[in-house]
């Protein structure tokens, strides 16, 4: 199991980003997905996940109306659409799944078992 994330950067605040992840050894048509990140000196949280059987997603209230997480079945991969981002998004942004778990709420509440390596998000000006 490879989860490849990109698409990280600097960013002003009220700017936008998206972050993709490449799945690889697994497909994603059953287990939830997600992406959570870690800003300096905090712990990890979840931003949002997705039950691939029915692409219903979950977003914590901090990532709603600003965040979209969405899936491409052709490449595999998974994406987070991060707009009007704010200073305190600053982070690193994983994607981590469970293959034992298709509830997207389970994934984002008791935590992914398989984490790819991170992307750095700065929101600055």
């Amino acid at each position: 199991v490879q989860l490849q994330a990109s698409g990280g950067g600097l960013v002003q605040p009220g700017g936008s980003l998206r972050l993709s992840c490449a799945a690889s050894g697994f497909t994603l048509n059953r287990p939830a997905i997600g992406w959570f990140r870690q800003a300096p000196g905090k712990e990890r949280e979840a931003v949002s996940c997705l039950s691939t059987n029915n692409d219903i997603t979950y977003y914590p209230d901090f990532a709603k109306d600003r965040f979209t997480i969405s899936r491409d079945k052709t490449k595999n991969t998974v994406y987070l659409q991060m707009n009007n981002l704010r200073p305190e998004d600053t982070g690193v942004y994983y994607c981590a799944t469970d293959l034992g778990q298709a509830s997207r709420y389970a994934l984002c509440h008791r935590g992914p078992t398989e984490w790819g390596q991170g992307t750095q998000v700065t929101v600055s000006s």
